[in-house]
Order: structure tokens, then C-alpha cells, then sequence
């Protein structure tokens, strides 16, 4: 049985005014709508009690699960209003099964994709004036669905019983003055995850053990970090929170394969995907560290860029690593092709260009 999401409304929300202030200057993850959705799983009754309620803090018990053994996923996706006033999502079907992925790893309930997408529907319905208006730049609304153990129990088992919601923020463009490439630090003291574990996932887990390394990346001048697979710190991994890609000379377009502790992002999928209407040849390989910094000083490295659903495209600069490093590909806003895959992606997006994939979903 399809969870319905009951409307409780908030009795304060924000004046249009207010709105019309945050979208003005929205930053990323700062501002909230005045909804959220929330539904509850447990193990004799499955999911229930879905609502979309006030945007307001969480009743947990200090024994919640969660808070002892991490047992909690999330997502991140984005709605964007095209030009005739609709709201639109990229790829939705595709977060809710990767979280369905996740759930099964991290041992929670898995949401079924219906329920997911209506639960964006059901907060899109109320806060849809929250979406920043069309030929804004890049703005969106960030929606983030997450789930998390709520049972309150002391007890390394899973949870009987999990709490799911989903909160919305209005997102400014990554780059306000426009693309700037990331210079980034090889982490050879710290690893984002290993074989068998949970790297395949999303989990809040991965990115708290990335911290460590960004930090040691920013303390040596860098933006972020890229991290190594842990058994021989030899092949390229991802960020902390970014796939990555390289181009070559011949019109290669390369990316770490999926090793099972890679995180498998919609964005890289999509890229593989859109590569060969460019002109390019998608290929999932393992790539070792030695190779990018070869490949930049031969030039049989064109680029480099990453990829996610925050920046959809960042390219990539400088290579840093203790003893050395190895110069930017990257112009002033990236190279050719980098530049060339964002607008294709940004147009599907924003519904300036025709979605002959069926990636868009309209919520509002």
C-alpha cells in the first residue's frame, strides 16, 4: 500500500518578502521552506504515518539509534522551475533506488520509489513558491531526503524502527562569478572507505571520515581532497563528495570505475551517458594516481573535472601532493569539454534543451 502524505500547514510562514529576500541571496544550505515531510517505518507495521508538517526540530530520545551507531542515509537532488513557471526534478527515480542501495547496506528500510518521488510532490504542493523564479541564474530548490534508525534502544542491531523526512532549501549557483577550478590534495594519510565497507552507499558516515583529509588538503592550500583506494594508496578513488573525470587527448572520457567503495553518483551516470552525443568515449577503468600526474605533464590529459548534484560540473586545477605537484589543465573556467558537458546537463535541467533521455519529472 502507497504511503499518503497527510498537510499539516504551518500557521507562520514566510511573507513573500522574505522569500523574495532569500532568493535574492540564497547561499546553499542555509535557508529552509516552512514544510517538511516526515513518514515512520517499524517492523510489524512497515511505513505509515507520512505528513508534511511545519519545518522544526526533531523529538529524539538520547538512546535514539542513530545516534550511537550511524545507522542513516540521505539523499540530495534539486527541483528547478523552467521558463513556463513548472518545477521539475532530474532523475528522481534514480536517487530513490540508489537509496533503496544504501538502505540495504546500512540495514534500514528501503523506500519504494512511488512513495520517494510522491513525498517531493507532496512538500513541492504546498512550498512551491519556494522554488526561485526562472532566469534567476542557476538557482534551484536542494531537496534532501534522509532516514535515519529512531528506534531509542542500546544495542548493536538494526533498528525496529526508522524515521524518514525530507527538508527543502532554496540553492544560489556554486560559482556566482562563474567556474573556477579547484585545486585539490592527494590524501595519502586517510581513506574515505574500503573493500567491503560502506563507500557504495550514502551514508553520513563516508563523508564525516572524509573530513580529515580535506582539512589536511586546506591546511596545504588546497580546496578539497582526493582520496585513494585503502589496500594500496596506488588508484584514484573520488572527493569526498565527487566523482571524477578526466579527458584525454584522443577524446577519451575517463572515470574510476565502481569498485564497491565509490559512490555511484546520478551526475556520473549521466555523464557516461550524454559522452558519445559530444563526441566523446565513455570508459569506467581504475586509474592509478601516477597516471594523472604523467598524463597532465605529457598532455595526454586534456582535463579534469568533477562531478555532483551541488556543482553539477567543477573543474579541476592544480594536483598537489607532499613533495610535489602537478599543474593545471584547467583555463580560467575550465576546459572545452568540461564547459561543453555542464551547459548539455544545465539545459536538460533548466528545460532549455529537449530531455530525449526522459530524465525530467515534473513535481509542480
Amino acid at each position: 500500500m502507497s504511503l499518503t502524505f497527510d498537510l499539516h500547514r504551518n500557521s507562520s510562514p514566510a511573507s513573500a518578502e522574505r522569500r523574495a529576500q532569500i532568493h535574492a541571496n540564497p547561499g546553499f544550505g542555509v535557508h529552509f521552506t516552512d514544510h517538511m515531510v516526515r513518514a515512520v517505518w517499524t517492523k510489524d507495521g512497515g511505513w505509515g504515518d507520512g505528513r508534511v508538517e511545519p519545518y522544526g526540530p526533531l523529538q529524539l530520545m538520547p538512546s535514539a539509534a542513530v545516534l550511537h551507531y550511524a545507522q542513516e542515509i540521505f539523499e540530495g537532488l534539486k527541483a528547478y522551475r523552467h521558463a513556463d513557471g513548472s518545477v521539475w526534478s532530474f532523475r528522481p527515480e534514480a536517487n530513490a533506488e540508489r537509496m533503496q542501495r544504501s538502505a540495504r547496506r546500512i540495514a534500514l528500510p528501503e523506500l519504494p520509489t512511488q512513495d520517494f518521488v510522491e513525498s517531493l510532490r507532496a512538500l513541492l504542493a504546498v512550498d512551491e513558491p519556494w522554488v526561485p523564479p526562472a532566469g534567476t541564474g542557476e538557482t534551484s530548490l536542494y531537496l534532501r531526503p534522509f532516514t535515519f534508525a529512531s528506534e531509542p534502544f542500546l544495542g548493536v542491531r538494526p533498528a525496529n524502527e526508522a524515521t524518514y523526512c525530507l527538508i527543502a532549501s532554496p540553492a544560489g549557483a556554486y560559482f556566482p562569478g562563474g567556474l573556477k577550478p579547484v585545486t585539490l590534495w592527494i590524501s595519502q594519510h586517510y581513506a574515505r572507505a574500503g573493500a567491503g565497507g560502506t563507500g557504495a552507499a550514502k551514508a553520513g558516515g563516508n563523508y564525516a571520515s572524509s573530513l580529515a583529509g580535506q582539512l589536511e588538503g586546506i591546511e596545504n592550500g588546497c580546496d578539497q581532497a582526493v582520496f585513494l583506494d585503502s589496500s594500496t594508496q596506488t588508484y584514484i578513488e573520488e572527493l569526498g563528495g565527487m566523482n571524477l573525470f578526466f579527458v584525454t587527448r584522443d577524446n577519451h572520457l575517463v572515470t574510476p570505475e565502481l569498485t564497491g567503495s565509490i559512490l555511484e553518483g546520478i551526475t556520473r551516470d549521466s555523464i557516461l551517458e550524454l559522452a558519445p552525443s559530444l563526441g566523446l568515449t565513455p570508459q569506467e577503468r581504475r586509474i592509478p594516481i601516477q597516471e594523472w600526474k604523467d598524463g597532465v605533464a605529457s598532455g595526454e590529459i586534456s582535463e579534469v573535472f568533477a562531478c555532483g548534484t551541488a556543482a553539477v560540473i567543477t573543474p579541476v586545477g592544480e594536483l598537489r601532493w607532499e613533495g610535489g605537484s602537478a599543474p593545471s589543465t584547467a583555463g580560467e573556467g575550465g576546459g572545452e569539454v568540461t564547459k561543453a558537458i555542464r551547459t548539455a546537463l544545465l539545459d536538460i535541467q533548466y528545460g532549455r534543451a529537449e530531455d530525449t533521455h526522459g530524465w525530467m519529472t515534473r513535481l509542480a
